[in-house]
């Protein structure tokens, strides 16, 4: 089963667009991304609809992160994004009559819910400024280790 890796790749981008002074255009994230410029477009769109990013048309523009990193959590960007399903594994539904069913059915419902509710929380805790500043001590001591 093919996984939802937009919530990835949305923070993959916007820790680029952190680290340039000035705007990105949608085919330079698209080659960062290995992606579609249209796809980058669709995708800086909903942030943009958010908030969080602006866009300015000519040949100084591009995108540019209009929010303040320490204030946009993954929970946010999870939102945004249509808050794609969590999880992959899901219930059977075939006979919702049968009370085997039923009872697996509610036993995993319970479950889902609460690795979803702890996953969710712990989004909300993760800045895009946590992800930046740890970025940032990666780069350095690879910097450090390949000088």
């Amino acid at each position: 089963m093919k996984r939802d890796s937009r919530l990835s790749s949305v923070l993959h981008a916007l820790l680029h667009m952190a680290e340039r002074e000035g705007p990105m255009t949608s085919g330079e994230l698209a080659a960062c991304m290995r992606t579609h410029p249209v796809v980058m477009r669709r995708t800086m769109g909903m942030l943009r609809a958010a908030g969080l990013v602006r866009s300015a048309s000519g040949p100084q523009g591009g995108w540019r992160i209009s929010a303040d990193l320490a204030k946009v959590t993954l929970r946010q960007l999870h939102e945004t994004l249509g808050e794609p399903a969590i999880f992959a594994v899901g219930n059977r539904h075939e006979t919702p009559a049968c009370l085997v069913e039923q009872s697996v059915n509610a036993a995993l419902d319970g479950a889902f819910a609460e690795a979803e509710a702890l996953l969710l929380a712990r989004f909300g805790q993760i800045t895009l400024a946590d992800l930046a500043a740890d970025f940032s001590r990666r780069h350095a001591a690879w910097r450090e280790r390949n000088a």
